[in-house]
């Protein structure tokens, strides 16, 4: 799954579009490297996101299959660490 659907997916950002600007910012790491809107996630990678307030690092433990969970099943697919 694309990094950018991933996001907001599993309500990581409100909406896609949020995701692309985060990811063309160059705001959005992935195991290390900055990523680009259309990198695959994988299970097991490493999510880095550089907000202005400080970092915040995930891992994913899942893909989803649909567009979007519900919000209570969140941690079933990301891990905030």
């Amino acid at each position: 799954m694309r990094v950018d659907k991933w996001l907001s997916a599993v309500n990581v950002v409100k909406r896609r579009t949020i995701a692309t600007d985060m990811l063309k910012s160059g705001v959005v790491q992935i195991n290390g490297i900055k990523a680009k809107a259309s990198k695959d996630v994988k299970i097991g990678d490493k999510v880095t996101i550089a907000y202005l307030k400080g970092a915040k690092h995930y891992e994913v433990l899942q893909i989803p299959t649909t567009k979007t969970i519900p919000k209570s099943q969140k941690e079933d697919y990301v891990k905030e660490l």
